[in-house]
């Protein structure tokens, strides 16, 4: 299983944000909602080996996670997702995964409980380039368009760093050139 787990510095915990506006007044859920997108979808297909942690901390601290073995109503447009996380935060929830609709799941907590349950590495542009590294590690942490916080760097300062090249890219590309890297390889 292959997992990204992407920082929403921004983006609100109250699910009565508007799908007319999430770059503005849901605190850039657009982002997150193109790097879902980017995480499952293939021409006429999804990724079923894929879960996309969403942490959100524009509130109390909140994760939704989306899982390509079962998740259902995921369309190829940011409407879509925004629709799918809305619902997750509408859902009442407490310290485990509850699900709102087929493969997504909402919880309260973040970063620090994520990286209590599986090894992650950093996506970072100072990491070691993707194409010489000898393993694609299978759980990646990205931030939105914000750097990590200093409470984050301090939470994933010892974790391996992976680079997709020399130059800033939008979080949603960094996770298709991981994703193709990884189909390149064959895993």
């Amino acid at each position: 299983m292959r997992r990204f787990a992407i920082i929403g510095h921004r983006a609100v915990t109250d699910p009565g944000f508007s799908l007319n506006d999430m770059p503005g007044s849901a605190g850039r859920m657009d982002v997150l909602c193109r790097c879902v997108n980017t995480s499952f979808f293939l021409s006429h297909d999804l990724r079923r080996d894929v879960e996309c942690y969403l942490i959100l901390k524009g509130g109390e601290e909140t994760t939704v996670r989306f899982s390509g073995e079962r998740v259902r109503s995921l369309n190829p447009d940011e409407r879509s997702s925004g629709a799918l996380i809305k619902k997750a935060l509408a859902k009442p929830c407490g310290e485990e995964f509850t699900e709102s609709s087929p493969g997504v799941s909402v919880r309260r907590g973040g970063l620090e409980r994520l990286l209590t349950e599986y090894p992650f590495a950093i996506l970072d542009e100072g990491g070691t380039d993707i194409r010489s590294a000898e393993v694609i590690p299978e759980n990646l942490i990205l931030s939105d368009h914000q750097n990590f916080t200093e409470e984050e760097e301090i939470l994933v300062a010892d974790l391996p760093r992976i680079s997709v090249g020399p130059k800033v890219l939008h979080a949603d590309h960094t996770i298709t050139i991981v994703l193709n890297e990884a189909d390149r390889r064959g895993l």
